[in-house]
């Protein structure tokens, strides 16, 4: 009678072992992005060698960020990217989001400019509808809660003055920044979106509720009304 066969353990082992190694003696600067993707894809993948899954996410989105932010309906057209993996890849991302915000938040926003930037621009530049962020800030300029307002299509969305000045009543709220994004790539302000920002500044000015900036975040950049000298 033959000696057994001894099972052979697969290649991708070892390589786990040691990349996890190198992320938790390196952190997460000793990896490259595949690498970083392989570590997020091992816990939905157990039984698969990743390495190929994770570089042909970042060749059809481009960058690590680039496949956090890809929707779902983008995701799922992967092949061999369970939903599993999905939901990994989007835990990532709203972990990401929400360590950001609590950054920020109860904050004086004005001394945390750069950011809250950072935060406005993770959480929208991506998205493939235009959605409207309000701010509210307290007396001390501590960010008191962050909504989104509303979402609409993919080159507009309907923001209303007086709703956004009753919301900033309710919450107590004596200062507000506005904050959307656009999905074509341009941060450019459109003149709807100058006109809309005036209302608010009117609609604020009786009930001395102040606009300090109203942000255009685009996946190419991002502009400010402030800066800009529209404000």
């Amino acid at each position: 009678m033959g000696t057994p066969a001894k099972k052979q353990t697969p290649h991708y082992h070892g390589h786990r072992d040691r990349l996890r190694e190198r992320f938790l003696t390196g952190g997460p600067e000793a990896l490259a992005d595949y690498e970083m993707l392989e570590l997020v894809l091992f816990m939905a993948i157990p039984r698969r060698d990743t390495k190929p899954l994770a570089k042909e996410l970042l060749t059809r989105f481009k960058n690590f960020p680039g496949v956090l932010n890809a929707p779902v309906a983008e995701l799922q057209k992967i092949d061999g990217l369970s939903d599993n993996s999905i939901t990994a890849l989007k835990a990532v991302q709203a972990s990401a989001h929400r360590m950001m915000k609590l950054e920020i938040l109860g904050r004086p926003v004005l001394n945390n400019w750069q950011r809250l930037i950072d935060y406005c621009a993770a959480t929208m530049a991506h998205e493939t509808r235009e959605s409207f962020r309000v701010l509210f800030m307290n007396k001390k300029n501590e960010l008191m809660a962050d909504e989104i307002q509303h979402t609409g299509t993919v080159d507009h969305t309907p923001a209303y003055p007086r709703e956004i000045i009753k919301r900033a009543l309710e919450l107590g709220a004596t200062a507000i920044i506005l904050c959307h994004n656009h999905p074509s790539g341009d941060s450019t302000p459109s003149q709807a979106d100058i006109d809309m920002t005036n209302a608010v500044i009117a609609a604020g000015a009786p009930l001395k509720i102040i606009i300090h900036d109203h942000i255009v975040v685009s996946k190419n950049g991002t502009n400010s009304f402030k800066t800009m000298g529209l404000i």
